[in-house]
């Protein structure tokens, strides 16, 4: 019981994480609108732009929120983060021109980067063979708060656009007042760090952190398959539209099928997939499996079948916790923070990469000159990058990555 409330409230602040984006999605296009003027083209601009400062937003404070955890606590940053994310919320829902609606999604970007310190706290609790485990429950949070955002702001949103807003400041709130009773401090005189801005940028965490044997390869990895495993959310309704005639419903049904299997595989299966073929053994077994899925998704027609392979796909995200353990264990006690965000980087700069590119080849395979017509046409980038992974990997020193 006693460290039982703290990883609840953690596991639920990652859930408030995942769900900033999905929660508010659902009425983005008319609210838009009802602020700016605009019609419904010039709404998905200005959404593209949001989106994107959300990201650049999390790639720029993941390293100083991690970063100023190791000085001063996870405990006031989760809490200080919980509290300015209520405050945002409700200016959103209030918003009555489009600079302050973009105003609030940089803001929002910035209280979302308390990733890394939930998954530094997470690192601080966990024992040195718990830690990818423990970060399979982060991981299985994150698919929780993919699923569930847009729901709820789907249902939310027949109440009016800034319903889902009212109701995120609320559970924002809620879980602030939580943690204020529920979570002790995990960083001591023994593990805190001096605080460092040229550490605390991204490139200076990079530096820093990738000094680590071994970790500069495994951050590199995480990018790389990083940008090949945000294929699904960057083109998945696309897809789904041009190779098997869904609509919005079966979409949202589809994402919210991969979001569930990927809990399951991270919340329930890491431990006795750990404790069978220990971290190193996980990491390449969960690439090849996504070499797989990603190839044959890239040429499946039937959506039945597509939905078959929704677990399979699903069960690829092990190797994203094995690794962060590998390189938790790596890291020193008094960098924890500082490593997690500069993971939570990685993963921005995933973000902003993956739609770009993955859409661009959607779009070029799917047009008119294209020398062969192939919606899956991402999917085979993606599983070409995942190889890269395996090949990177497998080439690092079996000393440095032991299991």
């Amino acid at each position: 019981m006693k460290l039982r409330l703290p990883i609840i409230f953690i596991l639920i602040t990652v859930v408030l994480d995942s769900m900033g984006i999905g929660l508010i999605m659902p009425v983005m296009p008319d609210l838009i609108q009802e602020v700016s003027g605009g019609d419904l083209g010039s709404a998905a601009v200005w959404g593209g732009i949001m989106a994107t400062s959300f990201a650049v937003m999390q790639f720029l404070f993941g390293p100083v929120l991690g970063n100023l955890s190791d000085r001063f606590g996870r405990r006031p940053i989760l809490l200080v983060a919980l509290f300015v994310m209520t405050i945002d919320y409700l200016i959103m829902a209030i918003a009555g021109s489009i600079w302050l609606l973009l105003a609030g999604r940089v803001i929002g970007g910035i209280t979302a980067a308390t990733q890394s310190t939930a998954s530094a706290f997470m690192a601080d609790i966990s024992k040195p063979h718990e830690k990818s485990a423990n970060f399979g429950l982060i991981g299985a949070a994150f698919g929780i708060g993919f699923v569930f955002g847009p729901l709820m702001g789907g249902l939310l949103a027949e109440y009016g656009t800034r319903a889902p807003f009212y109701a995120a400041a609320a559970l924002a709130f809620a879980n602030m007042v939580f943690g204020y009773f529920a979570l002790p401090e995990t960083v001591t005189d023994r593990i805190r760090r001096r605080f460092e801005w040229r550490r605390a940028n991204p490139f200076g965490a990079f530096k820093h952190i990738g000094a680590l044997p071994g970790i500069g390869r495994l951050l590199l990895i995480s990018l790389i398959y990083g940008i090949a495993f945000f294929v699904y959310p960057a083109i998945w309704a696309y897809f789904g539209q041009a190779r098997f005639g869904w609509g919005p419903g079966m979409i949202g049904l589809s994402l919210a099928a991969f979001g569930i299997s990927m809990a399951i595989v991270q919340g329930l299966l890491m431990k006795p997939l750990l404790r069978l073929l220990g971290e190193r053994n996980t990491v390449i077994l969960g690439l090849s499996i996504d070499v797989v899925a990603f190839t044959l998704m890239a040429f499946v027609a039937n959506g039945a079948l597509a939905l078959l392979l929704t677990p399979l796909a699903a069960l690829g995200s092990m190797a994203g916790p094995a690794m962060q353990g590998i390189m938790s264990r790596t890291a020193e006690d008094d960098q924890q923070g500082e490593l997690q965000g500069a993971l939570t980087s990685i993963n921005a700069v995933a973000v902003i990469i993956a739609p770009l590119l993955m859409t661009q080849i959607f779009w070029y395979f799917t047009s008119a000159g294209a020398p062969f017509v192939l919606p899956g046409a991402p999917f085979l980038v993606s599983a070409g990058l995942t190889l890269i992974s395996i090949v990177i990997f497998s080439s690092s020193r079996r000393e440095t990555v032991k299991s």
